[in-house]
């Protein structure tokens, strides 16, 4: 199997996990914490939803997209930052929310940080081709 072929499988894979991730944790939001949270927590759980969704459906253009054209550094560093971007962003997020702790704030603005630098990654390799 060539490179083209591993890098895209994986990025189309991580954003596949992803997306059904999001759907399950929306759902999870929407019936289970929506009793046990107050509306501000709730609003910042399906914060870390949206963009969860957003995002997994980016690993899954990256994967399109590297099976398209020539893999690249690039391309590998847009996959890698965007799901590392959902753990970051998302995560912290989800568990802010349930769990109440304050300082995982903290850590939201570097997911986002990595969502930015992800796309700008996608853009440099599309732009390389």
């Amino acid at each position: 199997m060539n490179d083209i072929n591993i890098t895209a499988k994986l990025f189309l894979l991580l954003g596949s996990a992803n997306a059904m991730l999001a759907v399950i944790f929306g759902s999870f939001g929407a019936h289970a914490l929506k009793a046990r949270l107050d509306e501000h927590l709730l609003k910042v759980y399906h914060t870390g939803v949206e963009y969860h969704f957003y995002h997994a459906l980016g690993l899954i253009l990256i994967g399109i997209i590297a099976i398209n054209i020539p893999i690249n550094l690039w391309i590998k560093n847009a996959g890698w930052m965007m799901f590392s971007g959902i753990i970051l962003f998302s995560g912290s997020l989800y568990l802010l929310s349930i769990l109440n702790i304050r300082w995982l704030g903290m850590i939201t603005p570097l997911g986002g940080l990595l969502f930015i630098l992800s796309w700008l990654c996608l853009c440099i390799a599309i732009f390389k081709t």
